[in-house]
């Protein structure tokens, strides 16, 4: 269901809006006759299944690859201070 309002309405009732959007809602808000912003839920994603892509992506162009040594780190963590 699309909910309507005035800028001024969404300001006095934000709270409610949001608790409306969350339930599936979308709220169009505008000022005056003319619609300037619409409120949509955003679906959770879980942190774990961004790190689980990230992981997926590295790991293959992993293979192959010489270990990183302290000194290397080192090396990069003295090229950023300067």
């Amino acid at each position: 269901m699309t909910i309507r309002g005035k800028v001024w309405e969404a300001k006095a009732h934000l709270s409610e809006l949001l608790a409306k959007v969350k339930a599936g809602d979308e709220v169009v808000i505008s000022r005056g006759d003319k619609p300037v912003a619409k409120l949509t839920h955003i679906p959770e994603v879980s942190d774990r299944s961004g790190v689980a892509a990230a992981i997926e992506r590295i790991l293959p162009r992993q293979k192959g690859c010489q270990p990183t040594t302290p000194e290397e780190i080192r090396e990069w963590i003295e090229e950023g201070r300067r």
